[in-house]
């Protein structure tokens, strides 16, 4: 599968390829030249940890997953000097069905509630609803972040529920839908 870059009117979308999340993990000089951006001093965001990282380079690698994709997402804003790695987010095969790919995202503190995630997520949408055979992607939050509701939302997912035991999603979240 191709990996497609976006650009957005504010963000430039990098996907990930190995060399560019090795270097996330143990060289940020090499990961800010990969991806012409400033590392900010608070990268990473929440949720893409050391641990996280490692299963992503094993996912690529070992072709575990036909729908995985990360994107990097750099602040290439008019107007502003420096391109800034502020966030990331990617898809993943669906535990629910085939024709469903799994997204999720995270952004550094200090971009949040500027708008970013929704531009990004918006941009991810069409590439995702391009690729041979989805028909709908979901994604999974917790009712107090307001935030993340407020992105899938503004994108058009739908709540779907709380997610209950068996359902192959973390007991307790919120299931968020939007289908082609």
């Amino acid at each position: 599968m191709s990996l497609p870059r976006i650009h957005t009117d504010r963000l430039d979308l990098i996907p990930a390829t190995v060399e560019i999340l090795r270097s996330d993990q143990n060289d940020k000089a090499n990961l800010a030249r990969l991806l012409n951006a400033h590392i900010p001093a608070g990268w990473p965001p929440p949720l893409l940890d050391a641990e996280t990282l490692s299963a992503f380079i094993t996912i690529l690698e070992e072709e575990r997953d036909p729908f995985f994709i990360c994107w990097y997402w750099v602040r290439d804003e008019p107007g502003h000097r420096m391109r800034d790695l502020i966030g990331s987010g990617g898809i993943a095969s669906s535990p629910c069905s085939g024709d469903t790919v799994a997204i999720g995202y995270s952004i550094l503190d200090e971009y949040q509630g500027n708008g970013y995630a929704t531009e990004a997520v918006r941009g991810l949408i069409p590439v995702i609803f391009s690729m041979p055979g989805i028909r709908q992607i979901i994604a999974t939050t917790y009712q107090d972040l307001i935030g993340s509701i407020c992105v899938l939302e503004k994108n058009g997912f739908i709540n779907a529920g709380t997610v209950r035991s068996g359902e192959g999603i973390e007991e307790g979240s919120e299931l968020y839908i939007l289908r082609r």
